[in-house]
């Protein structure tokens, strides 16, 4: 391979321009022909034992040309663009300028990285304002865990009050004559639930078991069955059965019951810690997004490949494949089940994926910028972190993720840190 030109073309492209020779050219050409032959009928020649040359004149001087250059443009492109320096970031478009028995000439143009620059970026406004936790947040958290351990007791010697479930027969009536799904038995209802007709489960309060009863509503305008809509309904109702909920106590007991801890205020203590680690990183998490936004809002430059966002989003798409399949299902069955196609689910990750190569190309950038650079100590510490993450040896993970793409990887992480080590707080308005 002989690299001819190498030249930046507009929007982050550069164009090549590389040649194979004639003997490689030749050799190429004689082993399409050795894997085509026996599939060549020639009249006079058996089946697979006509010679190259006659094929040739019968067929035209470049009937194996096409596929000789197929074979050989992968090895010369990377060549190429090996020679020329330059680190596609997207799939190159080919063509043949020109090809005979001297050898062929080929062009490519090739996506690269863009030429970007970037100010300002220290003294961004962004603050982290971690929210305080309140007792109301606690004894939330406690309530769902009180009603998760709660336990339906039977009522027999009081009438059914609201938060009370109820077990009842019903059949309905609209100008007297029952109609279609009108009708239940031993069906249980939590008064206040609001899951039957407005004005239905407040008349069921006060009743005992045993009772029968009319139950008179009005079915809404908009109700779903249009014969009903609008129109008043007598249900005539036995009560069969009242539960309560019972709460259980929360003291030490409960604690016991539901957690690792011995008593009420280490239990608490804990779900306050556990709250406090959410709004932690509830607001790193939008300190980061306001300094993303803020990187991404300076960064300037040469326009960015089209091929640069598609890349990222494939990688979104895989990533999310695999969370999916970790949890038993994979990307075909979730399309199935929501009715979404490949496309908009790659329409709902662009976004991401196009600031995730805006974010990166900033950070890159200061990075060079601040000429940061990366310890063998801590390519060595991040290799063992990645190990424990993935619960997997050191090597194994060195033989998968190559130095340099770590190094450019602890590059990017650091001129992150540098940025947030240089924010300021917002200014407040007077």
């Amino acid at each position: 391979m002989t690299l001819i030109k190498a030249e930046k073309a507009e929007k982050s492209t550069y164009t090549l321009e590389f040649s194979v020779d004639k003997e490689t050219f030749e050799k190429a050409v004689n082993s399409v022909y050795r894997k085509q032959v026996g599939s060549i009928t020639i009249p006079g020649f058996r089946k697979g034992k006509a010679p190259r040359s006659v094929i040739e004149r019968m067929y035209g001087k470049g009937v194996f040309y096409e596929d000789a250059a197929n074979d050989l443009l992968p090895e010369a492109y990377e060549a190429a663009q090996k020679e020329a320096g330059i680190q596609p970031v997207g799939r190159a478009e080919f063509d043949i300028k020109s090809i005979d028995e001297n050898g062929i000439v080929f062009t490519a143009s090739v996506p690269v990285k863009p030429v970007v620059e970037i100010e300002g970026y220290k003294g961004i406004e962004a603050a982290k304002e971690v929210a305080e936790v309140t007792d109301l947040e606690i004894e939330n958290e406690l309530k769902v865990v009180q009603e998760r351990n709660s336990r339906e007791t039977d009522i027999t010697d009081a009438p059914a009050e609201m938060g009370n479930t109820v077990k009842i027969d019903f059949e309905g009536f609209v100008d007297g004559t029952p109609f279609e799904g009108g009708k239940g038995e031993d069906h249980f209802l939590k008064l206040g639930s609001g899951n039957f007709i407005p004005g239905f489960e407040e008349q069921i309060v006060g009743h005992s078991i045993g009772d029968s009863f009319d139950v008179n509503v009005t079915f809404p305008e908009d109700y779903h069955a249009k014969e009903l809509a609008g129109k008043p309904a007598v249900f005539k109702t036995t009560l069969k059965a009242i539960q309560k909920v019972e709460l259980p106590a929360l003291d030490d007991d409960f604690a016991k019951d539901v957690s690792e801890f011995d008593t009420m205020d280490e239990y608490r203590a804990d779900i306050k810690a556990k709250i406090a680690k959410r709004h932690e990183d509830a607001a790193e998490s939008a300190y980061e997004e306001a300094v993303v936004k803020a990187l991404n809002e300076k960064l300037a430059g040469e326009e960015i490949p089209q091929a640069m966002f598609d890349s990222e989003t494939e990688n979104l798409l895989r990533d999310y494949d695999n969370k999916l399949r970790s949890n038993g299902l994979s990307l075909d069955m979730y399309l199935k089940y929501t009715g979404m196609t490949l496309d908009q689910m790659r329409d709902q990750f662009r976004p991401q994926a196009e600031s995730y190569v805006k974010t990166r190309l900033a950070l890159e950038k200061i990075a060079e910028l601040e000429s940061i650079a990366v310890t063998d100590e801590e390519i060595e510490a991040e290799y063992a972190r990645l190990a424990e993450a993935y619960k997997m040896e050191a090597d194994q993970i060195k033989a998968m993720i190559p130095a340099d793409s770590l190094v450019e990887d602890l590059k990017v992480k650091k001129a992150m840190e540098l940025v947030k080590a240089n924010t300021v707080a917002p200014a407040k308005a007077d």
